[in-house]
């Protein structure tokens, strides 16, 4: 028999019935974790270009 490499071992836990909705909600929280980070960077360009006052107009979009 032959020994599972690690990311064999991984996959293999990964797809696992009860593993499963444990993954989507790691992809969830790295996408949101992403959509905000950007934001933030968003905001700090328009903080330094002076645009203060658009930062809560593009909020409310």
């Amino acid at each position: 028999m032959q020994e599972l490499s690690g990311w064999q071992n991984f996959l293999g836990i990964l797809t696992k019935p009860d593993n499963i909705p444990i993954a989507g909600m790691l992809l969830l929280v790295l996408f949101f974790t992403w959509i905000g980070l950007r934001q933030a960077f968003k905001n700090d360009r328009r903080i330094e270009e002076g645009k203060k006052d658009q930062i809560l107009d593009e909020m409310w979009r």
